[in-house]
């Protein structure tokens, strides 16, 4: 079908967007499937007084919700490169749940922000002693990385003390050889401070989905206009054929021309049997 520029942009930007969000959607997943089964954290799945840790609730989250940007991510990709408006309208119903549940956590998170603090804490902690138990490199670099990005050194901030001092940052000055600030109280302080920014993070994402959502039915509007309107050609037969049915015509000509000085239109020539003829 023949989209106009408006439609082509659209189709494009959901291409582009399907794009990331199946980069994310990966991502999300196999994180969740890693953790889920990995032998390091798989024993806390298998205790039942662990069922409802925040550690547990997240690698359960990752997974369903890198399950559902797939799923979103194929009624995109294949209502658009297709321009199928069945796959299309599917895709956005799922982009407006998923868009309001973005604003609906972001409000939440913003409100709660004391409940969602200590949340992270223990999913910390959690890491911390997986970190401890098994040794695990993986979660050894995922600790690193939380450690330099808070500057801060496990759960006491006394490196001759710490258990996991392989994974602290470099002590800026003397009294950092000595004590530095513990991973557990940076993390409720900074959640705390940056609450009004995790919310507008949110905020952000559910506007980014609602944009994808309008290009979405943008773009299926375009498709229906242009399958309502189909684009032809009518063609008549010359003289000479109307003469003679039976003899194979040589040329056929368009009734109606873009410029009233233009001559006929020659065409590849057809037989009569072709020809839809047109009852008077």
């Amino acid at each position: 079908m023949a989209l106009d520029g408006c439609g082509l942009v659209c189709k494009y930007i959901l291409f582009i967007f399907n794009l990331i969000f199946a980069v994310l959607g990966f991502a999300f997943l196999g994180l969740g499937l890693w953790l889920r089964f990995s032998n390091g954290t798989r024993g806390f799945f298998e205790i039942q007084e662990l069922n409802s840790s925040a550690f547990v609730m997240a690698v359960v989250v990752l997974i369903a919700l890198g399950s559902v940007m797939l799923i979103v991510v194929s009624f995109g990709d294949y209502g658009a490169c297709n321009e199928k408006r069945c796959a299309l309208h599917v895709f956005s119903v799922l982009l407006a749940i998923l868009a309001l549940a973005e604003i609906v956590v972001g409000v939440l998170a913003y409100s709660r922000s004391d409940e969602v603090g200590m949340s992270i804490v223990e999913f910390y902690g959690s890491m911390y002693a997986l970190y401890l138990n098994s040794g695990d490199p993986v979660i050894g670099v995922t600790l690193t990385f939380i450690h330099n990005m808070l500057h801060c050194c496990g759960v006491t901030g006394v490196p001759v003390l710490e258990l996991a001092k392989k994974t602290c940052p470099k002590p800026d000055g003397f009294m950092e050889h000595i004590i530095m600030p513990n991973c557990p109280g940076i993390i409720a302080d900074v959640f705390n401070s940056k609450a009004p920014l995790v919310m507008g993070i949110f905020l952000g994402t559910g506007a980014l989905l609602l944009v994808a959502l309008i290009c979405s039915a943008i773009l299926t509007k375009k498709i229906r206009q242009s399958a309502s309107s189909p684009q032809y050609i009518i063609l008549t037969q010359s003289t000479s054929v109307l003469a003679n049915p039976q003899t194979p015509q040589h040329e056929l000509v368009s009734t109606s021309y873009p410029d009233p000085n233009q001559g006929p239109v020659v065409f590849t020539p057809l037989t009569v049997a072709n020809i839809p003829m047109a009852q008077t």
